[in-house]
């Protein structure tokens, strides 16, 4: 099955576990999602991240584990919110003077720039900017 925007599905299925209380997801793993997800765990959204073999022999799956708080039946996940800015029809870009705050400095950006992906604080403070791939909060 071929998807259009990838990073939007793999935001979606992480929203959807969210919402349900799933503990891990797994989805089709490709450099792009692993430097996402990678990020998400580096700055505490994510429990886990592991690349698998998939279902197909030469496809391998991305797997994480969402992370959560609280007591078994109180607990809540740490993300509260995903949003995927730049599309494939429509990509946003934004100078290094334009990266966006979100929610004050308490949620991140996750920029496409040419030194790779990371989070909008680490590209402010190498001075690059990029495509604005989505918001995490």
């Amino acid at each position: 099955m071929s998807f259009s925007d990838p990073i939007a599905d793999m935001l979606t299925r992480i929203r959807n576990a969210v919402m349900i209380g799933q503990v891990t997801v797994a989805m089709p793993s490709s450099k792009m999602k692993v430097e996402i997800a990678n990020i998400l765990k580096d700055e505490g959204y994510l429990e886990k991240v592991e690349v698998i073999n998939g279902e197909r022999p030469n496809q391998p799956a991305l797997r994480v584990q969402v992370k959560y708080v609280g007591k078994r039946r109180e607990r809540q996940s740490v993300l509260t919110g995903l949003e995927r800015v730049s599309r494939p029809g429509r990509r946003v870009y934004t100078k290094k003077r334009n990266i966006p705050w979100v929610l004050s400095g308490i949620g991140i950006a996750i920029l496409s720039t040419p030194q790779g992906v990371m989070t909008g604080q680490k590209a402010r403070s190498l001075g690059v900017g990029g495509e604005l791939l989505c918001k995490i909060w």
